[in-house]
């Protein structure tokens, strides 16, 4: 989806094609509001990565059994 941004004295205009399908808009307002939530925060990159080391190990250790005897996971439980 094309999409063009103007600025004004006042304000920024994002505008959408007309043809934009309501998940596309809904999409571009989510980014937007992601955007907005992120603009303050102080987190760094070296954060994001450790909390995505701690999140992928603890869902593994919990979710690990599930995956016992299926093709493709034997070396995870030698």
């Amino acid at each position: 989806m094309a999409f063009t941004i103007d600025r004004t004295e006042d304000e920024i205009l994002i505008r959408l094609p007309i043809s934009s399908t309501s998940k596309e808009v809904q999409n571009a307002l989510n980014f937007l509001r992601y955007v907005e939530l992120g603009k303050d925060s102080q987190i760094t990159q070296e954060d994001i990565e450790e909390l995505v080391k701690e999140t992928k190990g603890r869902w593994w250790e919990e979710n690990k059994e599930r995956f016992r005897g299926v093709e493709g996971f034997e070396k995870f439980f030698e």
